[in-house]
């Protein structure tokens, strides 16, 4: 029994699996934020561009 909760003990796989999932996260939420501000400003310009051509 010691044994095999020494072997859980030194398996990193879980850890691993979880740093990358993190850093997935990481990288998905700096994407949304960057695409919302993005297509917020991006918007805006498409409007003006509407309005001067009225």
């Amino acid at each position: 029994m010691l044994s095999i909760f020494r072997r859980i003990l030194k398996d990193e796989q879980g850890a691993t699996a979880i740093e990358y999932g993190l850093i997935a996260a990481l990288i998905s939420v700096a994407a949304i934020t960057a695409f919302t501000a993005v297509g917020t400003k991006l918007s805006d310009m498409m409007t003006n561009t509407a309005n001067k051509l009225n």
